[in-house]
C-alpha cells in the first residue's frame, strides 16, 4: 500500500526542516499519541548520517510509555531542507519507505510525505493503510498548528 500526504505550512522549508529533523519535532508531531526513542547524541537527522543501513532501533511508545511497534530506523537519502528517504522495517511492517519532501511555495512550504509498505500479517493492508493516513494526517495538522497552515490536507491511498 502506499499512502500520500501533503500539505502546505506558512514557514520557509529551513524553518520547517529545523523542526522536523529533530526527533523532539518527530515527537512533537506525534503528541499525544506515539512518542519514537532514540538513542544519546541521535537526535538530529543530518547529512553526515551513514546511509543505506539500519542505524538504530526506535521504540513506538503508545501515549508515551507503553510499546507497540519498533522502527528498525535507516535513510536512504537525507537533504537537508529538502527532505529524507527512510527505508526501514518494522515488528509490524517487513517493509516502510517514508519520504518526505519539503517544497518552496508561495508563502511558505510544501511537505509531502509518501510512505510504502508491507505489513508482515497477510490481510492487513487496508488496516494498516487507514493507520497509517490517520497518524500522518495528524502529524500534518501538528505541523500546520505550529507553522500556519496555508491550504487543505490531502491523503490519497492507493494500492502497492
Amino acid at each position: 500500500m502506499t499512502v500520500t500526504i501533503h500539505s502546505e505550512v506558512a514557514a520557509p522549508p529551513r524553518r520547517v526542516w529545523d523542526h522536523v529533523s529533530t526527533f523532539a519535532g518527530v515527537n512533537d508531531e506525534l503528541a499525544p499519541l506515539l512518542r519514537m526513542t532514540h538513542p544519546p547524541g541521535r537526535d538530529i537527522l543530518d547529512d553526515s548520517l551513514p546511509l543505506n543501513r539500519p542505524l538504530f532501533r526506535s521504540w513506538l511508545l503508545l501515549f508515551g510509555v507503553v510499546p507497540v511497534d519498533y522502527d528498525l530506523i535507516g535513510f536512504a537519502a537525507l537533504v537537508p531542507e529538502k527532505g529524507f528517504s527512510e527505508r526501514s522495517s518494522m515488528a509490524s511492517l517487513k517493509l516502510w519507505h517514508h519520504d518526505r519532501a519539503l517544497t518552496p511555495v508561495t508563502g511558505g512550504c510544501a511537505v509531502t510525505d509518501t510512505l510504502a509498505f508491507v505489513p508482515r500479517m497477510p490481510g492487513t493492508g487496508r488496516l494498516a493503510a487507514a493507520l497509517v493516513a490517520f497518524l500522518f494526517r495528524h502529524r500534518h495538522r501538528r505541523l500546520a498548528r505550529r507553522f500556519g497552515a496555508l491550504g487543505p490536507i490531502t491523503v490519497k491511498l492507493a494500492p502497492a
